[in-house]
């Protein structure tokens, strides 16, 4: 199958079918994103999904699990993703969840009836960049929504029977105030919930404006020592009923991977131990390599 332009996905769909659906992301502003620089937003015709579907039915006839290319499929209507997936069911009938990139926006567009008749078509699994539950961090990172109004979305969802991933990104308040976006972070994901738990530390590339700030200095950037305090921080206040915390990003300093609440003292001993081992680094900030990957920890 052809995709077009370069293809990012969740770790954890690895072994899901990618079907591209459309090219690029609708949104395109967020200031600490460089995924799709200067790609005009489009979607793809359904002629050319179908056949795609139809030559992926060829080669992989017992796929159970497919991930909608690129960056925010769900921007796409209610009726388009119902005759995406249709036509997947029809072709390749094996096919039980079809999950794609979500922006809270995207889900603003969708009513009540629409979400729970697009979750009957076995679309789930939504993974959304809600990033933060600090308004004014939202707002630099120009997101497009509140943490009001993603705590609302987000709720829908459930309500819907659908779940998601909560992307979360440690550092999004900067140096001046990791206190708060660990506070009003894990307050926002303790109000809805997540089935999935989706951690990552601040990065970013030639191509963005945080990179141009923080290369000025108009963005302070957390250091390794701070970076740690948030985490510790977010995870303590965490109250989580059932949610799985997947921190095995690369930028992050500490990866693990965990249930909470049963594996909450676990993972505040792993921060606690990076920390000790990092101790002459603390006041350093973070080298970066390929994915916002860590080298200095």
């Amino acid at each position: 199958m052809n995709m077009t332009g370069i293809v990012y996905r969740p770790p954890y769909e690895a072994n899901s079918l990618l079907l591209q659906v459309t090219l690029g992301c609708s949104h395109n502003k967020c200031t600490f994103c460089s995924m799709y620089p200067g790609v005009q937003f489009k979607v793809c015709p359904m002629d050319q999904v179908e056949a795609d579907i139809k030559e992926a039915a060829h080669y992989y006839p017992n796929v159970r699990r497919v991930f909608l290319e690129h960056g925010d499929a769900f921007v796409l209507s209610s009726d388009r993703l119902m005759s995406i997936a249709d036509a997947i069911h029809r072709n390749l009938p094996r096919v039980e969840t079809i999950a794609m990139y979500a922006s809270i926006q995207n889900i603003r567009t969708k009513t009540d009836e629409e979400l729970q008749r697009l979750r009957s078509a076995g679309i789930n699994d939504l993974d959304i960049g809600v990033e933060s539950g600090l308004d004014p961090a939202l707002k630099y990172m120009n997101k497009g929504h509140t943490a009001a109004e993603a705590q609302e979305q987000l709720l829908r969802l459930t309500q819907a029977g659908m779940e998601y991933s909560f992307n979360a990104i440690l550092g999004c308040g900067g140096a001046e105030l990791w206190k708060e976006n660990a506070d009003a972070t894990a307050d926002l994901i303790n109000a809805v919930q997540p089935h999935l738990l989706f951690i990552g530390s601040l990065h970013a590339g030639p191509g963005c404006r945080l990179y141009q700030d923080m290369q000025s200095g108009a963005f302070k950037e957390c250091t390794i020592g701070q970076l740690l305090n948030e985490q510790d921080r977010l995870i303590r206040r965490l109250d989580l009923k059932d949610t799985y915390y997947f921190g095995s990003h690369p930028s992050n300093l500490v990866p693990m991977q965990g249930r909470l609440p049963e594996q909450k003292q676990d993972m505040l001993e792993a921060v606690e131990a990076i920390r000790k081992h990092l101790l002459p680094h603390l006041e350093e900030y973070p080298v970066r390599g390929g994915e916002g990957s860590i080298l200095n920890r």
